[in-house]
């Protein structure tokens, strides 16, 4: 896949989230088939030889029970320099599991962004797979996750792919991953995910998603929180880096 969209959109997110600080505190999950959800957001203003502003928001809301989990998650961010916006991003989505057995599960999820400055005014990007509970007790879980998935991408203007100007490119990919949460103590959380996306039109070619994030409570509601995201792209075109490093810290807000 030729498109240049991946970087430009992650350097947008990563510039307005570096300002703000924000990061969504880690949800309690307890499985009582009750919804929780956390929400962090933040903001920054500066003046003289440099004016710029930035705010960004960020939510999840999950309903576990014995035998199924539903996550939703949202996240908008916005910047602006020097009167030039810098980011206009908005990303949302869920992903259903439902449990076969104590060990295999399947899911099913959704996944929409638009960003203004990556040129992206849509995409949409439906999944569905098999998973396996490799570890699940109170205090930690780990899960391994295989399956297929259609992206559906939409553009503000028409961009290069595979040799052809296109105003729209749409394309099948597969789904391997693994994610982790880890209660290191009463006041302490950790949590990992890593999801590869090879692309099935072209052969050779794939995404790389990993996202990491460590939550310490201040108190029952409000978390100091800190993020590490990483976004690979193996063919971003010429001149662009391949791989995107996001590092935040901030503080969030759970509702339990």
């Amino acid at each position: 896949m030729k498109s240049r969209l991946l970087p430009l959109t992650i350097a947008a997110a990563a510039a307005a989230a570096l300002a703000t600080g924000a990061a969504s505190a880690q949800t309690t999950q307890k499985a009582d088939g009750q919804w929780r959800g956390s929400l962090g957001a933040g903001a920054s203003v500066t003046s003289g030889n440099t004016r710029s502003t930035s705010a960004n928001l960020n939510a999840e809301a999950i309903r576990l029970t014995s035998g199924d989990k539903t996550r939703l998650y949202a996240t908008a961010v916005y910047g602006k320099n020097n009167g030039v916006e810098s980011a206009n991003l908005l990303r949302g989505g869920g992903r259903y599991d439902y449990d076969l057995s104590t060990r295999v599960f399947a899911f099913g999820g959704i996944d929409m962004e638009r960003d203004k400055i990556g040129n992206l005014k849509s995409r949409f990007a439906p999944s569905v797979g098999l998973g396996y509970h490799v570890i699940r007790n109170a205090n930690t879980t780990f899960d391994v996750f295989g399956g297929i998935g259609y992206v559906q991408d939409d553009f503000f203007r028409p961009v290069v792919i595979d040799g052809s100007l296109r105003s729209d490119y749409g394309r099948a990919e597969l789904l391997l991953g693994e994610e982790s949460t880890h209660k290191i103590s009463n006041t302490t959380s950790f949590r990992q995910r890593f999801v590869m996306y090879p692309n099935l039109d072209n052969t050779g070619e794939y995404r790389a998603v990993f996202d990491a994030g460590l939550a310490v409570a201040m108190s029952s509601r409000m978390s100091l929180t800190v993020g590490l995201v990483n976004r690979y792209n193996s063919d971003p075109g010429p001149g662009v880096k391949k791989s995107d490093t996001l590092f935040v810290t901030g503080i969030a807000v759970k509702f339990d």
